[in-house]
């Protein structure tokens, strides 16, 4: 077993393109870390250089104590799971579970242990002889897997791993995943842009944006105190609702209400600040006497979930999304009153999108 470190690397495509930005980042060995971002980040290509299938322009990386920067991938001793299972379609499953050892020259005494005990692990024993289109999605997705498990490697590296899988497919083999890594407690760099993936699966998760690390920290560190804008918007779902406030005198003047500024935050009277809330901090009242912390809001959209309603209002020009209980029985047209608690709302520096920091 191993960590990963990325110290300062960088990543450039001839001159203008970058892939990744002076990226700066340990791993802990054992240690489950996603990296998650939207499409064209720098993610998988920061995943990329610790496999080795991309040369890093500047910056070491190192995989335990070894800078690995010229070391080949088949020298790494990494194992990686793809997006697509890539299984070989006129091999049984012990054949694709065994190919990699294979052709690492592994005995067969070896070979057979190895295979039978990633099988057992993974509920596949009783598909050692079965071709893959015998296979469905989920049992495919398994061996893949496995055929990363058997090499019995330093490091996991796996690159969207659920997304050729349905939505209820996804949550099963994510819980599957979990429980394989905290059984093997081999260090995993998982790559998605799956924000709900992300939350569910890191010890900690690194959030990047063309090619930049915005910030890393456990779920519950992203989610409660995001750095900045990017963060804040990112991480959670529904996402954060954004509004332009003024600071007078201990408040924050959104559109025609005056909300409490947040605990110990330091803002200056006259200030412009961006403030941020979630929509399932949002609590709604039936309009009628509207105290100092309301904002009067009309009902656009009520999207019915079940036991929560994702509700689309509109108040003084600005759109929120509010997650509520579907006991409020909220409709189209009506006139509401929204508020949020203060320690639950985030400020912002407009310029920066930066986190003011509390006092």
């Amino acid at each position: 077993m191993a960590g990963v470190t990325f110290e300062h690397v960088t990543k450039r495509y001839g001159v203008e393109v970058v892939g990744v930005d002076d990226l700066d980042l340990a791993i802990a060995d054992g240690e489950l870390m996603v990296l998650v971002g939207p499409s064209g980040c720098g993610k998988t290509t920061a995943l990329r250089c610790v496999a080795g299938l991309e040369d890093i322009t500047s910056g070491r990386l190192l995989i335990g104590d070894r800078v690995v920067n010229r070391v080949p991938s088949k020298d790494r001793n990494i194992a990686m799971v793809f997006q697509s299972y890539a299984l070989y379609p006129h091999m049984s499953v012990f054949e694709n579970l065994a190919f990699g050892l294979k052709l690492l020259k592994t005995s067969k005494a070896d070979i057979k242990r190895r295979v039978e005990e990633a099988a057992e692990i993974l509920d596949l024993s009783h598909l050692l002889d079965r071709k893959p289109k015998q296979l469905s999605g989920g049992q495919r997705q398994r061996v893949a897997l496995g055929r990363a498990i058997v090499r019995e490697p330093d490091v996991f590296l796996m690159d969207e791993p659920l997304s050729n899988l349905d939505a209820k497919l996804r949550v099963q083999t994510r819980a599957e995943i979990l429980r394989l890594q905290h059984r093997l407690g081999t260090t995993t760099v998982y790559v998605t842009h799956d924000q709900v993936e992300a939350m569910t699966m890191g010890d900690r998760i690194a959030v990047m944006s063309a090619g930049v690390l915005q910030q890393v920290g456990s779920p519950k560190q992203l989610y409660d105190r995001p750095e900045n804008v990017f963060v804040a918007a990112f991480i959670g779902s529904p996402a954060m609702n954004f509004a332009h406030a003024r600071v007078d005198e201990g408040a924050l003047v959104v559109g025609s209400a005056r909300w409490q500024v947040p605990p110990g935050a330091r803002l200056e009277r006259g200030r412009e600040v961006l403030v941020g809330f979630r929509p399932e901090h949002v609590e709604l009242s039936g309009g009628g006497a509207l105290d100092s912390l309301e904002l009067p809001a009309r009902v656009d959209v009520v999207e019915y979930l079940g036991n929560e309603e994702l509700v689309h209002i509109e108040a003084d020009g600005n759109e929120f999304v509010a997650l509520v209980s579907s006991d409020r029985s909220v409709r189209t047209g009506d006139t509401v009153a929204l508020t949020v608690p203060p320690e639950k709302l985030h400020v912002f520096d407009p310029d920066t999108e930066r986190r003011v920091e509390a006092a």
